[in-house]
């Protein structure tokens, strides 16, 4: 059983934030207009992909060095410079003063997530000779964006052309390995990883409507566990919403929660923030 404290949340939030640091990247290279761009400060990044984009945060801040004001003050300028809001994604290992630092300069609380880990180990093979899961070869990126778009898109229909434009920077992003599970030879299920020193972050996996619960989301989990064990990971973890479907599946799959995340907003630019502060 793995024990949640300081280092653990170190390791993951260091993972979480280099995988936004090259989804941030390989926006850029695909499309040099957009101008995503990143910071990388002791331990943390922040990310810019556009002002609405959900990579648009920042990860690991408190934990490498204690969270101060010049720091605040720099990450801040980071994002307001480029007209977004600053977001943080805040463990809980960051500490109390750091929750307090966050308050007195008017950010406030906007989202709550489980991060999950668990120690990586091989399955056994699969037996299936119907479901069989494989590593997407460099010219299957639009195969593999396409499944995993339906298979996302199924609930939310509007939202599959952001989906879709999601999953092309995935598909292209330097340390990523995309998964498609194949049932009797035909595309079913999407899945990914990013690796970053040791972990294995499992991306959201998808799988199209009319091949749903016929094996091909395990058959994905078992593979990209393989797959991380014999890249020498040791850890592997998974962002959900607390209590939600994809909770109770990385409980059956054997993750554990090792600690309650919140991501912290703040709106205002500096200039109003500091005028507003003089004032009597």
């Amino acid at each position: 059983m793995l024990s949640s404290d300081l280092d653990l949340s170190c390791r993951l939030e260091r993972a979480e934030g280099h995988a936004s640091y090259r989804f941030a990247e390989a926006r850029r290279r695909l499309s040099p207009e957009s101008g995503a761009d990143w910071m990388q400060l002791p331990g943390a990044y922040a990310v810019f992909d556009g002002v609405d984009s959900p990579v648009t945060q920042a990860f690991g801040l408190g934990l490498f060095e204690p969270l101060r004001p010049k720091t605040l003050d720099i990450v801040e300028k980071f994002f307001f410079d480029r007209g977004a809001p600053v977001l943080l994604e805040m463990s809980p290992f960051a500490g109390v003063s750091a929750a307090q630092l966050l308050c007195d300069r008017g950010y406030r609380p906007v989202e709550i997530s489980n991060v999950m880990a668990r120690r990586v180990g091989a399955p056994a093979a699969s037996t299936s000779k119907s479901v069989k899961v494989r590593v997407t070869g460099a010219d299957e990126a639009d195969l593999w964006n396409d499944v995993s778009t339906r298979g996302w898109s199924h609930e939310l229909p509007q939202l599959a052309e952001f989906l879709r434009d999601m999953g092309k920077i995935n598909a292209g992003r330097d340390g990523s390995v995309c998964f498609l599970a194949e049932l009797d030879g035909t595309p079913g299920a999407a899945g990914m990883l990013c690796l970053h020193e040791n972990v294995a972050l499992f991306g959201g996996a998808a799988t199209v409507p009319e091949m749903r619960r016929r094996g091909l989301q395990t058959a994905l989990f078992d593979a990209r566990m393989r797959y991380a064990a014999d890249q020498g990971c040791d850890l592997a973890m998974v962002v959900v919403e607390p209590g939600s479907a994809s909770q109770r599946n990385a409980e059956r799959n054997g993750f554990q929660i090792a600690y309650t995340r919140t991501k912290w907003r703040l709106d205002t630019t500096r200039e109003k923030r500091e005028t507003r502060s003089k004032k009597p």
